[in-house]
């Protein structure tokens, strides 16, 4: 008797679930500005930034240690072969990411950063072939770098009335932010080889959540919650992006082909510009078809980028591990 697929592995599964992913990474966005709001936290209080950011990630990497060796039914506890890969994956992952991340999108829009952070897949790609050589560069992929950088740069010159809308420490650490995230796929490609993906996932968020609350906290950083059960509320959301994105993302890549899990990747920038312009109110400023010519071009790039030639030829960075 032939067994039922799993229902992840079917395609109402794969899109529904693939969905709820994007969504909940294109969340992290407007819940950002929204959580420095709740807890009253300045646009220009770094310290106090750092260590809201600290709290989100140490609270995700205690969820999915502790939510995957529930399902595991057994510790997820790392072997020392496995602190290396941890310690260089929280440095890049969630500590070099994050810290430029959370300072940049407090005084960037979270619209223009929603579509910025896209362009980790065509970075991920150039640091694959040029830098690590686990890649080969070809003409499908040049195109999708190039459709994709051009929309970071019309959502940019858009915002900013025809001039190129970008400050060092605004979109200049989101951009940051974003190479050190697409240094991280190339690395978890890598270690994920030899190693258990999300015990490596698990723990580097833990790590990097407690330096980065070491540091917020040593610079003088404080919360002051302006309503303790909404900012409680939005905290453990946050983390829960996080634990259960990847969770389920994982769970999406174990019973499907991975390029056709990676190509939903393209969704992340719309949910991100769609939540920030329902959440936040932005994108006033801005022509909506301009916003969705962008789009269509990260969205356009990203797709060409993760369609692969043949099923061995999948590409690198489809393995990514999303975080926001």
């Amino acid at each position: 008797m032939e067994s039922r697929k799993p229902y992840l592995a079917t395609l109402p599964g794969l899109i529904l679930g693939c969905l709820v992913c994007c969504a909940l990474w294109g969340s992290a966005f407007p819940c950002i500005k929204i959580g420095y709001a709740l807890f009253g936290i300045p646009a220009h209080d770094s310290a106090s930034q750092l260590l809201f950011a600290g709290l989100r990630f140490t609270l995700a990497g205690m969820l999915v240690i502790v939510g995957m060796s529930v399902a595991q039914r057994r510790p997820l506890v790392p072997q020392a072969r496995d602190i290396k890969p941890i310690l260089t994956l929280s440095l890049f992952q969630t500590i070099g990411q994050y810290f430029f991340f959370y300072l940049g999108l407090s005084r960037a829009s979270a619209m223009s950063s929603s579509i910025i952070e896209a362009s980790a897949n065509f970075l991920a790609i150039l640091f694959a072939a040029l830098a690590f050589r686990t890649e080969k560069l070809d003409v499908a992929k040049v195109l999708g770098c190039v459709l994709g950088f051009a929309g970071v740069a019309l959502v940019n010159l858009s915002s900013a009335g025809g001039t190129f809308g970008f400050t060092l420490d605004g979109e200049g650490f989101i951009l940051a932010s974003t190479v050190a995230g697409a240094l991280s796929t190339c690395l978890i490609g890598i270690f994920s080889r030899e190693h258990n993906g999300v015990l490596l996932a698990g723990w580097q968020f833990l790590v990097g959540g407690l330096v980065l609350t070491a540091i917020g906290f040593l610079m003088g950083g404080a919360l002051s919650p302006t309503a303790i059960a909404p900012a409680i509320a939005l905290i453990i959301y946050m983390a829960l992006i996080s634990a259960v994105a990847y969770s389920l993302w994982s769970r999406l890549l174990a019973v499907n082909p991975v390029s056709r899990v990676s190509v939903f990747g393209f969704m992340n920038p719309v949910f991100g510009v769609m939540l920030s312009a329902l959440l936040l109110g932005e994108g006033a400023g801005t022509s909506p078809v301009t916003v969705i010519v962008a789009l269509l071009l990260v969205c356009g790039g990203i797709i060409i980028v993760n369609k692969p030639k043949k099923p061995s030829e999948l590409p690198l960075f489809s393995r990514e591990i999303h975080i926001l």
